[in-house]
């Protein structure tokens, strides 16, 4: 009965998907909508679509498996949320938004040139491509799991109903499907939290007890040992960069964001994000937790299975079904938002962009669905190649994700905020910043969140040097960069805000001050728990 029921909730809800696909392909008359919609989404749904692409991606499977492991600990890299979306609301959003088109990498061709903007078009390309290939091994892994289903016929089914609702309805149907799935596994986390809660043999209480003694509750580690990835360090220095990259200079991200109505909803948009996503890990690092006090830190052969087998075992079948639905949902999520921004990214930065002679949007249209198929289905790939892997797939893929950060935050900051950065320059800084993360993991021991800050570093302060070499001083700023938009606005006499909301970059909207607050709490309340289970 079990079985049965789980199957057939699960198919209803694929069923939803595929309907979502269906009402939304009738609004697509070309790519350009394929990419934005019609720039009338609201901005709770965009909001909610950021959370689960992010947060939902691997909450169900990645964070249990690394806490049960590491301890609460690891909620430390994950508190900076609000510092990274103040930041990225108040610098890098307002530029994007403000140029009206589908691509955020248009800006670094208007900034430097050319060549940067298919440097960073094509790492993200290849970046993504590997993040698409977990998020698909991630669903199949727990379909198959949950159903018996083969896994690599199922990473091929999923990629074919992935496929199908993102390229008929295209940014529209992402969003509203990620408002249905950030539904499902936001009830599905407060129910196997519940569940995980009630099931503990000598209840909650007695066992947080038990957890102390074997130190998993520890929350703030002030080691400076850099090989140590949850620190009070990683967390509030070195992963608040890499979230910054994380949300403002990812396709994946942003895209949605320029499809709402209003710069004021697309900042509101992201402020829900960095309410909403310290709570979400800390609710799912809690289950791993709880679940080695449950299993009395039992060895697993493959800890990304964790919270899945311990669902499957529940006693009450529609529970295990919801949970299940709620699971596949916080993959799928992450899976269609990659898949469609690949595809904004091939056509705009790649197909015409060098293409001489403009064609009908239908035609566009065709195109840009045989590149969301072509990507889909190109991820299955590393999908396969992943069915044998190890680990906390959330820890894998963040460590992956860390080599690319400092290339594209020093493209962007020097862009924003220096008037000397040139072409020739940044790129130097670029290769030197990959150089620089080769050495140290091949001769150091140090912690993958420290890379943001070693490409980053490396990458901005060699860029600006060699760009003052090759190209000298400059006497103005560049139109844009922060201080040339602000020139820019008053030459022209632009209105610096729209319904309270900032359209000049740099500029600190009054609404973040209240996230800064939210972290401020967030953090006095870390220290708290903290000091509450100190020996």
């Amino acid at each position: 009965m079990s079985d049965t029921l789980v199957l057939l909730v699960l198919g209803v809800y694929l069923l939803c998907l595929f309907g979502i696909g269906v009402a939304s392909s009738r609004k697509i008359s070309s790519d350009q909508q394929l990419f934005l919609g019609n720039r009338d989404l609201p901005w709770w749904a965009i909001g909610l679509s950021v959370v689960s692409t992010y947060v939902g991606a691997l909450s169900f499977v990645g964070a249990p498996a690394w806490s049960y492991t590491d301890g609460l600990s690891v909620l430390l890299i994950h508190l900076n949320y609000p510092l990274a979306i103040i930041f990225v609301v108040t610098v890098f959003l307002p530029f994007f938004y403000n140029s009206g088109v589908p691509s955020i990498y248009d800006y670094l061709e208007s900034r430097f040139g050319l060549a940067s903007r298919t440097l960073m078009a094509t790492v993200f390309l290849v970046s993504n491509f590997a993040y698409t290939g977990v998020m698909l091994y991630t669903t199949a892994l727990i379909i198959g799991y949950l159903t018996g289903f083969d896994l690599t016929l199922t990473i091929i089914g999923v990629g074919f109903l992935v496929l199908f609702y993102t390229s008929s309805g295209g940014i529209t149907a992402v969003v509203w499907t990620d408002v249905l799935q950030t539904a499902a596994f936001a009830i599905g986390g407060i129910l196997v939290f519940g569940l995980v809660s009630l099931q503990l043999p000598d209840g909650l209480i007695n066992r947080l007890g038990l957890l102390d003694r074997m130190d998993m509750l520890r929350l703030v580690e002030f080691s400076t040992d850099p090989a140590d990835v949850s620190t009070i360090w990683t967390g509030l220095g070195a992963m608040s960069v890499y979230h910054i990259v994380v949300y403002g200079v990812n396709q994946m991200m942003v895209q949605r964001t320029l499809a709402a109505k209003t710069i004021g909803d697309a900042k509101k948009a992201y402020l829900l994000m960095g309410y909403v996503a310290s709570t979400i890990y800390f609710i799912f690092f809690a289950i791993g937790v709880m679940l080695f006090a449950f299993y009395e830190g039992k060895a697993f052969e493959d800890n990304n299975l964790i919270l899945i087998e311990f669902v499957k075992a529940s006693s009450v079948p529609l529970i295990t079904a919801l949970v299940a639905v709620a699971i596949v949902a916080s993959a799928m999520s992450s899976l269609d938002s990659s898949v469609n921004s690949m595809a904004t990214v091939t056509m705009v930065d790649f197909i015409k962009r060098f293409q001489k002679n403009d064609c009908s949007p239908r035609f566009y249209l065709r195109l840009t669905r045989v590149f969301t198929c072509f990507w889909t289905f190109a991820a299955v790939v590393p999908a396969i190649f992943l069915i044998d892997s190890e680990g906390s797939v959330l820890e894998l893929l963040s460590k992956f994700g860390s080599f690319f950060v400092g290339a594209k935050l020093s493209l962007y900051l020097l862009g924003f905020y220096s008037q000397h950065a040139t072409e020739k320059g940044v790129l130097i800084g670029v290769v030197a910043g990959f150089s620089a993360l080769v050495i140290a993991e091949i001769y150091f021991d140090i912690a993958w969140p420290w890379y943001a800050l070693i490409g980053g570093g490396v990458s901005i302060i060699t860029g600006w040097f060699a760009s003052i070499l090759l190209d000298g001083y400059s006497e103005e700023p560049h139109e844009f960069s922060i201080r040339g938009q602000k020139h820019l606005f008053e030459l022209q006499g632009r209105k610096v805000q729209e319904d309270g909301w900032y359209l000049l970059p740099g500029s600190f909207d009054r609404q973040s001050l209240w996230l800064f607050l939210f972290f401020c709490v967030n953090i006095l309340a870390t220290f708290l728990f903290d000091f509450m289970y100190q020996d």
